[in-house]
C-alpha cells in the first residue's frame, strides 16, 4: 500500500529511540484531501511542540503516516502495519466509514486509538477500551442541527443523499428528531437525478430546505450551482450539515453561490489563550485560515502525548487510561466518558456550532446555533 513518510518532530540529543503514534488520514482521493491535511497539519503541530517540550521521558515523539484514501480496507490494513511497526497508538481519521474499520481492527489487535474527527455513533459494534473519540457523535451534531432548521421554520426538508452507512445514518437521526416536532424528511437519489432533476423534485414537493448529503466538489458542487441558479427555488435553504463549507476548497469552486450553507462546525464562539495561539500556528503552517479538523489534529496529540507521559508507552495501560484524562485543549478540557448507545470512550464536551459563510464577506463565518 502506498504510504506517506514518517514525520518526525525533533530528536532527542541523546538519541533516544523514538515513540512512535500511527496516524491515518485520507491524503489522496476518494478521500476528501483538503481534510485529510487540514487534519495531518494539526498532528504534526501537536508532535512539534510535544517534542519542544522534552517529548516523552526525553524521547521524542514520531508520527508514522499512513493514507487511507477514504478505503476501509487500506485502513485495515494500515492498523495491521502500524501495530507491527510497534506504535504505541493510532490516531486520525477523518471519515467515519474508514474510522470505524480502524477502530475494528485496532481494537481486535489490542491497539489503542484515538479517533480525532469521524463522528458515526457506531464507531464500534459493542463496547470497547481501546477506542476514545474527540468528536462529536453524530446524533449530538445532527439533532441540533435539526433543532436550527425548525428554528429557522422549515418544515418541509428535502435531503439529497448518496450510498453510504454515514448518510444512511444521518438521514436516520433526522428523521427521528424532526417527525415528533413537525417536520417531514423528503428523500431525493442524489445517484440517480440529475442536478436539473433534483430540482425539478424540489419544486414538486415545495420543500423549503435542501440538505446535501454527497460528497466534494461533485455532485455537491453541482447541485449547489443549479439550485442558485433556478428561479422556483430562491428561497429554498442549501445546507450541508456534514461540513462542507468549511474548507476553502468550497468557497474555491462555488465563489458567491457557496455562501449562506450552514454546516455543522466544532468550534467553540471564541477560542482561548491556548487555541489562540494554536490558531496562528496552524494559518502559518497551512497558509489559510485551519479549519475545525485541524484543531482535531492538534488535540488528538495533546491528549496522547498527557497519556504516554503520565502513564507510559505500554499499549494496554494506555487503554486503562482513557477514563482519567483531564487535559486542556484547544477548545475546552478534555476528558472521556461513556456515553448511552456509544461502545467507545467519548469525549461528551466538544462544542458545536451551526455556521455559513456570510453572502457580504465569503470568507467571513457567522454563527446560526449553538449548543
Amino acid at each position: 500500500m502506498n504510504a506517506t513518510a514518517s514525520r518526525r518532530g525533533a530528536g532527542s540529543a541523546d538519541g533516544s529511540s523514538p515513540v512512535r503514534i500511527g496516524a491515518l488520514a485520507p491524503l489522496t482521493r476518494p478521500g476528501w484531501v483538503e481534510a485529510g491535511h487540514h487534519l495531518l497539519a494539526g498532528l504534526e503541530l501537536g508532535v512539534r511542540e510535544a517534542n519542544d517540550g522534552g517529548g516523552i521521558g526525553g524521547r521524542p515523539l514520531e508520527l508514522v503516516v499512513r493514507d487511507t484514501a477514504a478505503d476501509p480496507q487500506r485502513a485495515v490494513a494500515a492498523v495491521d502495519e502500524l501495530a507491527a511497526l510497534g506504535v504505541a497508538a493510532v490516531a486520525g481519521e477523518y471519515h467515519s466509514v474508514v474510522a470505524r474499520a480502524a477502530a475494528a481492527r485496532a481494537d481486535a489487535l489490542g491497539l489503542p486509538f484515538l479517533c480525532s474527527s469521524a463522528v458515526l455513533d457506531a464507531l464500534t459494534e459493542g463496547p470497547t477500551d481501546q477506542v476514545a473519540r474527540l468528536a462529536p457523535p453524530q446524533s449530538r451534531g445532527w439533532r441540533l442541527y435539526a433543532d436550527f432548521l425548525l428554528g429557522a421554520g422549515h418544515r418541509r426538508i428535502a435531503v439529497a443523499p448518496q450510498p453510504s452507512v454515514y448518510w444512511a445514518s444521518g438521514l436516520r437521526i433526522l428523521r427521528e428528531h424532526l417527525a415528533p416536532r413537525g417536520g417531514a424528511v423528503v428523500e431525493l437519489d442524489a445517484g440517480a437525478l440529475t442536478p436539473a432533476a433534483v430540482c425539478d423534485a424540489l419544486a414538486a414537493e415545495r420543500a423549503t430546505a435542501l440538505l446535501l448529503l454527497v460528497g466534494m466538489p461533485d455532485p455537491a458542487t453541482a447541485i449547489v450551482r443549479a439550485v442558485r441558479r433556478d428561479a422556483r427555488l430562491g428561497e429554498v435553504l442549501i445546507g450541508a450539515p456534514a461540513g462542507q463549507p468549511e474548507f476553502a476548497g468550497w468557497a474555491a469552486h462555488l465563489g458567491d453561490d457557496g455562501a449562506a450553507v450552514p454546516f455543522l462546525r466544532y468550534l467553540p464562539e471564541r477560542l482561548g489563550p491556548l487555541g489562540a495561539r494554536v490558531e496562528r500556528a496552524l494559518r502559518e503552517r497551512l497558509g489559510e485560515a485551519p479549519s475545525f479538523v485541524a484543531f482535531e489534529g492538534y488535540d488528538t496529540i495533546t491528549v496522547l502525548a498527557d497519556v504516554l507521559r503520565s502513564h507510559g508507552t505500554d499499549r494496554a495501560r494506555t487503554a486503562g487510561s482513557w477514563p482519567h484524562v483531564a487535559v486542556e485543549g484547544t477548545r475546552g478540557k478534555i476528558g472521556f466518558s461513556r456515553l448511552p448507545g456509544i461502545g467507545v470512550w467519548q469525549w461528551d464536551g466538544p462544542p458545536i456550532q451551526v455556521v455559513d459563510r456570510d453572502p457580504a464577506e465569503p470568507d467571513r463565518f457567522r454563527i446560526l446555533h449553538t449548543g
